[in-house]
C-alpha cells in the first residue's frame, strides 16, 4: 500500500476547523490566508490568458492615451451579500500596472443598491484591460454568497446549518466554498482525499447485492485506523448516505461521524431523528437532495442537525457589480 502524508494535501493550506458540533468532527472550512492568496494569484495568470491570449488589449491601445488615468467606484447594482474581495485584490495586484485599490466593506456584508464596495485609481488602460476579471470574480462570488445567506436566513429559527456540496466551478472550488462561508454557510468535503463519504454506487461497487451499510462504515473505520497517523485518522470523517428507514437502522450501530439521509420526506426525516436519538444520538443526520427555499425551513425544523444543498453553487445568479467613473487625467490627446 503506498505511504499516505500526514496532512491533507495542497487544500490543507487554505482550511481550518471552525466550530464543529459538540462532540463530533466536522469537515475543514475555507479560510482566507497568505496561502489562499497564493492560488489565487496563480489562477489570475490563467484569468489574464484569457483576456489578452498572447497579446494585447488592441482595443484600449489604440483609444486610450498611454498617461490616462482615472479613479472609479466599485458599485451594487443589487441587493446581496459581498464576497472576494481579499482575492480582488490579489488579482489587481498581480496585475502589476500600479493600480490602487481600496475596500470599503468586508466580505460577509450585506449590502444594497448603490453601495460602494471599493474603489480603484491608476492607468485608464489597465483599469480597462482588468474591470471584466475582478468584476466577474466579485460577481460570482457574491451571488454564491447572497443565495447561501437567503438559504441560511431561512432557517435562523433553528440549530440545522446548511453546507455546500463538490458542485463547483472545476479550479474555483476553493473560491466558490469560501464564497459559501461568506454568506454563513458551512463548506462539505473539499474532494475525495480528506473524508470518506459512502454513496449508494460504492455500495452497489461491492457486489451484485451490495454490502449492508453498517459494513461498509466498519470496513472504512478499519482502513482509517490502518492507514493513517493518529492525527491525521482523527480529522476524517466518515459519512454514509441511505435513503430509508430500515438503512438507517442497520448503520446507526455502527457509529458514522454522519448519515446523509437522501431525499427523504418531512415525515421520515422525523422519524429519522426520533431512531437516531433511540440508537445512537451522537450521530449527526444531515438532509439532502431537492433543497429549495420553500421546503428549507421545514426540513429544518425535523430535527436534523444539517442540511447539504449544491445549489448557492451550481444555480445562483451573479450579483450585478459595476464600475462607476469618478475622474479623468492626462497630458495629451489621443
Amino acid at each position: 500500500m503506498p505511504s499516505v502524508p500526514n496532512s491533507l494535501g495542497i487544500s490543507n493550506m487554505v482550511l481550518d476547523i471552525t466550530n464543529p458540533p459538540s462532540g463530533s468532527r466536522d469537515h475543514r472550512q475555507v479560510v482566507w490566508n497568505d496561502r489562499f492568496a497564493a492560488d489565487v494569484r496563480h489562477k489570475a495568470h490563467m484569468w489574464f490568458r484569457e483576456d489578452f491570449g498572447l497579446e494585447s488589449d488592441w482595443t484600449s491601445t489604440a483609444l486610450v492615451p498611454v498617461d490616462a488615468e482615472s479613479s472609479l467606484a466599485i458599485v451594487v447594482r443589487m441587493d446581496g451579500v459581498i464576497a472576494g474581495l481579499p482575492a480582488a485584490e490579489v488579482v489587481i495586484d498581480e496585475f502589476q500596472e500600479n493600480l490602487v485599490w481600496s475596500s470599503e466593506i468586508c466580505d460577509g456584508d450585506r449590502v444594497q443598491a448603490g453601495d460602494v464596495i471599493g474603489h480603484l485609481s491608476g492607468s485608464v488602460r489597465s483599469i480597462l484591460q482588468i474591470e471584466r476579471v475582478v468584476l466577474n470574480l466579485l460577481g460570482r462570488l457574491s451571488g454564491i454568497a447572497t443565495t447561501t445567506r437567503n438559504f441560511v436566513d431561512a432557517i435562523q429559527e433553528t440549530s440545522c446549518r446548511i453546507y455546500d456540496t463538490r458542485k463547483t466551478v472545476p479550479g474555483w472550488r476553493l473560491l466558490d466554498k469560501y464564497a459559501v462561508h461568506c454568506g454563513g454557510g458551512y463548506n462539505h468535503r473539499m474532494g475525495l482525499y480528506d473524508a470518506i463519504l459512502i454513496k449508494d454506487n460504492h455500495l452497489a461497487a461491492l457486489g451484485e447485492n451490495g454490502v449492508p451499510p453498517a459494513d461498509a462504515v466498519h470496513r472504512t473505520q478499519e482502513f482509517i485506523s490502518k492507514t493513517f497517523p493518529a492525527d491525521r485518522a482523527n480529522q476524517m470523517v466518515v459519512e454514509i448516505e441511505v435513503d430509508s428507514l430500515n438503512q438507517l437502522a442497520n448503520v446507526l450501530p455502527a457509529l458514522p461521524d454522519i448519515v446523509l439521509l437522501d431525499n427523504m420526506s418531512i415525515d421520515e426525516l422525523r422519524q429519522s431523528v426520533s431512531l437516531r436519538k433511540e440508537i445512537s444520538p451522537e450521530v449527526v443526520l444531515e438532509a439532502s437532495g431537492g433543497i429549495t427555499l420553500k421546503n428549507i425551513s421545514a426540513i429544518a425544523k425535523s430535527g436534523v442537525d444539517r442540511i447539504s444543498t449544491g445549489a448557492p453553487t451550481h444555480t445562483s445568479s451573479w450579483l450585478d457589480i459595476g464600475l462607476d467613473w469618478s475622474s479623468f487625467s492626462c497630458s495629451e490627446k489621443k
